[in-house]
């Protein structure tokens, strides 16, 4: 991360595809285990904010078109850049102070869950969607449909792990999602850009941002263009005030606090259905 020279890595964040420098040119260092600076990291502000959530609506039209075996195929190949990768990022947690068993096992679990939600994308459709009795003469059908614009704030910890445990829940079923990555552990998070931006999803579907979570995350609850928030582990003042700005525009809400992102627990429908709504239909019988 640093050569002979000294010249630090900046990690970019990642909007719409491309690795971007914060619009206000700031930056935070990043800090090895021993308090050696390592790399530095964009600060995300207001306008970065309101990019990621233009690059995810963009996206997200065409991202719910997509077949559900495609999307699948596309997770699927997430979990092979990032399997490829691997010893990229089990290095980095260990200049971060985790042990090498235990940055291997963060790693090897983003993987499988990874795999896990790739298998869903064709499944979750048949489980949550029904075919309603009425005593009249039409059919009733219940499908669920993707929310939109999910806005996630991400845990501190893992850095890895819990990052991909609430994005691909959310994009597998054909949201697209804008990204407030751990503040004091972002770069686990920009580093899975890498395999963000080497695999097949398309632009806009996942946003990156790193930056100071008090900042950032009044913008991204009252931006009326995002139709859900999950908010992970946040601070209770800093959680109040975002449930209250989500109200203004009605969005869907989740709040998480997960003790063990290693439990079976942490992945499974239920982390599917919180950005999904159900649409429901009726055709008169014999038309």
């Amino acid at each position: 991360m640093a050569n002979g020279l000294g010249v630090r890595k900046t990690f970019k964040m990642y909007l719409g595809g491309e690795f971007v420098r914060s619009e206000s040119g700031r930056y935070d260092p990043a800090f090895s285990a021993k308090g050696h600076q390592v790399a530095n990291v964009c600060r995300g502000s207001r306008k970065d904010v309101r990019d990621a959530v233009l690059k995810a609506r963009e996206a997200q039209a065409g991202w719910e078109k997509v077949t559900a075996y495609l999307r699948g195929q596309i997770l699927y190949r997430m979990a092979e850049m990032l399997e490829s990768r691997a010893d990229s990022f089990v290095a980095l947690s260990r200049e971060l102070g985790v042990s090498a068993t235990a940055a291997k096992r963060e790693v090897r679990a983003a993987i499988d869950r990874s795999v896990y939600y790739a298998g869903w994308t064709d499944k979750y459709g048949a489980l949550l969607s029904s075919v309603n009795p009425v005593a009249s003469n039409y059919f009733d059908f219940s499908l669920p449909e993707p929310t939109g614009v999910v806005g996630i704030v991400a845990p501190e910890s893992p850095g890895l792990l819990a990052l991909v445990s609430h994005v691909l829940p959310a994009i597998a079923s054909g949201n697209t999602v804008v990204v407030l990555l751990s503040e004091s552990n972002p770069l686990p998070g920009l580093e899975w850009a890498e395999v963000l931006a080497t695999s097949d999803l398309p632009r806009g579907v996942v946003n990156l941002l790193s930056g100071r979570k008090e900042e950032l995350v009044p913008h991204l609850a009252r931006h009326m263009d995002v139709n859900a928030l999950a908010l992970c582990a946040l601070a209770k003042d800093l959680a109040t005030a975002a449930l209250q700005d989500a109200a203004v525009n009605v969005k869907r809400t989740k709040t998480y606090s997960i003790p063990d992102y290693y439990a079976e627990s942490a992945q499974g429908l239920d982390w599917i259905k919180p950005f999904l709504e159900i649409k429901t239909t009726w055709h008169p019988v014999g038309w």
